[in-house]
């Protein structure tokens, strides 16, 4: 297991690098230097200005290069003054130093923000961790209500149960978050008056239940019924194997021989689909983020996106990319410790 966990973590890191190359590449096309520049200077700006802009910042340096001075391998080299020959640093508000230093991923630097004129990481970590918040309680109410349905409805396959939940599970994940989000914002906050108008809202100053009552019900909603599905689909799988008839005709009661031998047995496949939802719920808070203006790692994403802010874009690319492959790492050890059936070669 520890040969696979390590051999996985250089995939990882392989895999990381490949992928941050080529977004490195895509935000800084022509198109979107063009943007940058315009956007720092002004629309009225001439060619010429915008061209000396990008020329003073480094972004008209070799490609591989501004790669190396990203990743921490290669010296980030500050502005000279052609005329005066002085040396200053490239943005002044991110505290750069006014000489050649190390300064990328490896050094735990990731840039500077153009858009919001801070370091990433002050803008980056905190929409994380606001993200965290919102992810933990969507995961707190999804996956115990998912199971429990899925359970419910595997138990007896086929009972008015089992068509009613099922039915239910599908009409959830049929409804995309756009659409639920619109729903549920109109039912509480419009119809209902229990929001106020001031729930679907976040703040900087901090988040309280309301904040993210909306946010979480639409994330979690769509979830339950994807889970409960997968659930109920094992359940069913495992109530006709031959040791639960064993169990049965042993005498045990129906809700002994579900706890004690079925339960664990069907959420090996489910914990694998639990663990998948991380990634879809980074992706899934850029809809749900955006819509009630939630200022977490989806929104945040969306503000870089739009203003072409290059390292912010880079480091959520790079936190994404991160969550996706730990995610994937953990469900692979966690399914061969449920399943003794599984051994890693």
């Amino acid at each position: 297991m520890f040969g696979f966990i390590v051999r996985r973590l250089g995939v990882m890191a392989l895999t990381m690098l490949c992928l941050t190359l080529v977004v490195f590449f895509l935000v800084n096309l022509e198109p979107n230097l063009k943007k940058l520049a315009i956007s720092q200077l002004d629309m009225r700006s001439s060619a010429e200005e915008l061209e000396s802009w990008l020329q003073k910042n480094g972004y008209r340096q070799n490609f591989f290069v501004r790669y190396g001075q990203w990743l921490g391998v290669v010296q980030k080299q500050p502005n000279i003054d052609p005329e005066t020959g002085v040396a200053s640093p490239r943005f002044s508000y991110c505290d750069e130093p006014a000489e050649p230093y190390y300064g990328g991923i490896l050094q735990g630097d990731f840039g500077c923000s153009t858009k919001f004129k801070v370091p990433v990481s002050e803008k980056l970590f905190p929409a994380l961790g606001a993200t965290g918040i919102l992810m933990f309680w969507v995961m707190v109410v999804m996956v115990p209500v998912a199971l429990l349905i899925g359970v419910l409805a595997g138990m007896r396959e086929g009972s008015r149960t089992d068509r009613t939940l099922s039915v239910a599970s599908i009409a959830t994940t049929a409804t995309p978050e756009y659409v639920s989000g619109v729903i549920f914002a109109v039912i509480f906050a419009s119809w209902l008056g229990w929001l106020n108008g001031s729930a679907a809202t976040a703040t900087r100053q901090g988040i309280s239940f309301y904040n993210f009552t909306l946010p979480v019900m639409t994330m979690a909603i769509y979830g339950i019924g994807y889970i409960a599905r997968m659930t109920r689909a094992s359940m069913v799988e495992v109530m006709t194997q031959q040791y639960i008839r064993t169990a049965r005709l042993k005498g045990l009661g129906f809700k002994a021989v579900v706890i004690k031998h079925a339960l664990r047995n069907a959420l090996i496949a489910p914990f694998t689909v639990i663990m998948l939802q991380f990634p879809w719920l980074l992706t899934g808070v850029v809809i749900v983020e955006v819509m009630f203006r939630y200022q977490g790692f989806g929104f945040t994403l969306v503000e870089a996106a739009s203003n072409n802010d290059i390292d912010l874009l880079l480091g959520c690319s790079l936190v994404s990319v991160f969550v996706v492959l730990s995610t994937q790492l953990i469900s692979d050890v966690g399914y061969a410790y449920l399943n003794p059936r599984i051994r890693v070669q």
